[in-house]
């Protein structure tokens, strides 16, 4: 009996020695353990037999003095102000050039300039460093709508790129961003940076380096990509700096290198920042009927200005509950709004919806069937002057009796408004004057500014040269004087008419005055 607990107290002494034996590798295996994983164990779920379950190769003693490296420990604080923020994501490589320091000298002499900008920015900052973080983008890049726009999401330019990132309508399209008559995505703040961000990583992934990235945002990949060509062929550089390019893309990325180094140290430029804390500015509500966007602004309590610039796709006085169900609100507003707009027993919450036109109309006539003036409804529908209404086409207009109700999803998403001119219209070219401009061609010919711009593809603040041909689409029966068709074949032809044929060719074509 005494032997036996002898026995028994001997057993876990015996089942420690049992552990602390060594597992012999199998000797066909061609990898040890400890290559493998890094350690004694196996990989749990390895299939691999060879490894052994148990550490192999005894105990061995630590290294006298071990090799320890220090790290740095990430503060668990986020940073209280979102420049803070920016700074600490900053990846980009910096360039370092004349025309940088050129464009650092142009921002800081304009601190109300950058005051503006940064003020306007603050609405948008946050969303756009918390959509580049979540990509794994460089923060430099939520920078770049100040030079785009100015951080201003109505910015159009004149080859009408829009919004704060100036998106032009067929990249827009590409990038599925909504343009109808009711709203544009392009100006839209959280569908425009998705598509920005979407357009910059593709051309990141297709250039490798963030500066060619830039400069095809700017000039477009087809031409980066023939003038990386270009440079190969030639022998020369295929960096940024090394390219050739049009001079506003050889500025793009110095500008955008400008407003990052000042960023990064505003002190050194003189430049005061405006406090922007790191925290939402604005959320997304849900609205379930059209609603007006001045009361919107109202049961919201916040200014009318101030609503646009965080809804600025809504291009209409109404908002469609069908084609865009979310609001953007200031933070603090937007429990006040759900709580007003869920009490409010003020009458109907939208005075306006769509109307397909049945057959081609004139805007009179079109006013008439919906109870409007014609003033008003070529002022909400932007309709020029002598241009008809084609069938099928959707006008926004005044809630009444029989057209009392939200504007369909369908409507909504597909509405179109397609003009086409009560006249036929006959292209006439007219030689401009000594100080000629769109504005007082677009005047003399009763147009409007942005059609007579559109036909000459320039801008409406566009000034025309001396004797510089200036195309009009005028109606066939107008008598056009000055132009270059009454100078020639048509005054040609009434000079024939006032005299016999021989006399009339030794005359000269009649010299009609510039209206």
């Amino acid at each position: 009996m005494k032997q036996f607990f002898y026995a028994l107290a001997l057993l876990p002494v015996l089942w420690l020695a049992g552990c602390a034996t060594s597992v012999p590798a199998d000797p066909t295996s061609t990898r040890s353990t400890t290559a493998a994983t890094g350690s004694g164990a196996s990989l749990p779920g390895t299939p691999d037999s060879n490894f052994s379950v148990y550490p192999g190769g005894g105990l061995k003693p630590l290294a006298s003095e071990p090799s320890l490296r220090s790290r740095s420990v990430q503060s668990l604080s986020p940073p209280v102000d979102l420049w803070d923020r920016v700074r600490g994501g900053f990846a980009m490589p910096d360039l370092d050039s004349d025309l940088v320091r050129e464009r650092e000298l142009w921002y800081s002499s304009r601190p109300d300039y950058v005051a503006r900008m940064t003020e306007r920015g603050s609405k948008y900052l946050f969303y756009i460093v918390e959509e580049l973080e979540r990509r794994d983008m460089p923060s430099e890049l939520a920078l770049l709508p100040f030079i785009e726009s100015a951080f201003n999401p109505q910015a159009v330019s004149s080859a009408k790129a829009a919004g704060m990132w100036q998106f032009m309508p067929a990249t827009g399209k590409y990038f599925e961003l909504k343009q109808n008559m009711f709203r544009d995505d392009r100006r839209d703040v959280i569908e425009s940076t998705r598509a920005a961000l979407d357009y910059l990583q593709k051309l990141h992934r297709m250039f490798g380096d963030w500066h060619l990235a830039l400069a095809a945002y700017n000039w477009g990949e087809g031409s980066v990509q023939r003038a990386i060509k270009k440079a190969k062929n030639a022998g020369t550089g295929t960096r940024y700096e090394d390219l050739v390019m049009p001079m506003e893309t050889r500025m793009y990325v110095p500008k955008l290198q400008a407003v990052k180094n000042i960023v990064a140290t505003p002190q050194s430029f003189r430049v005061s920042l405006p406090d922007i804390g790191n925290h939402p500015y604005f959320q997304s509500v849900e609205i379930e009927r059209d609603i007006d966007v001045a009361l919107a602004a109202e049961l919201a309590e916040v200014p009318l200005a101030d609503f646009r610039a965080l809804n600025p796709s809504a291009n209409k006085p109404v908002l469609l509950a069908a084609s865009n169900s979310q609001i953007l609100l200031p933070w603090d507003n937007a429990e006040l709004f759900q709580n007003k707009l869920s009490a409010y027993n003020g009458g109907r919450l939208a005075n306006w919806t769509a109307w397909v036109a049945p057959t081609t109309l004139n805007p009179a006539d079109a006013a008439k069937r919906v109870g409007m003036s014609e003033d008003e409804l070529r002022n909400v529908n932007n309709i020029p002057p002598r241009m008809n209404v084609k069938a099928g086409s959707t006008l926004l207009v005044r809630r009444s009796a029989s057209l009392n109700s939200d504007v369909t999803e369908h409507v909504a998403n597909n509405g179109y408004l397609t003009l086409a001119p009560d006249v036929v219209l006959r292209k006439t070219v007219v030689k401009a004057g000594k100080k000629d401009n769109v504005a007082s061609m677009a005047r003399r010919f009763s147009v409007s500014a942005q059609v007579l711009a559109d036909w000459n593809k320039v801008s409406t603040s566009a000034t025309f040269k001396r004797g510089q041909s200036v195309v009009l689409y005028l109606p066939a029966k107008a008598r056009v004087k000055g132009s270059a068709k009454a100078r020639g074949k048509t005054a040609v032809a009434k000079s024939a008419k006032a005299a016999p044929a021989k006399s009339a060719a030794k005359k000269k074509p009649v010299k009609l005055a510039r209206q």
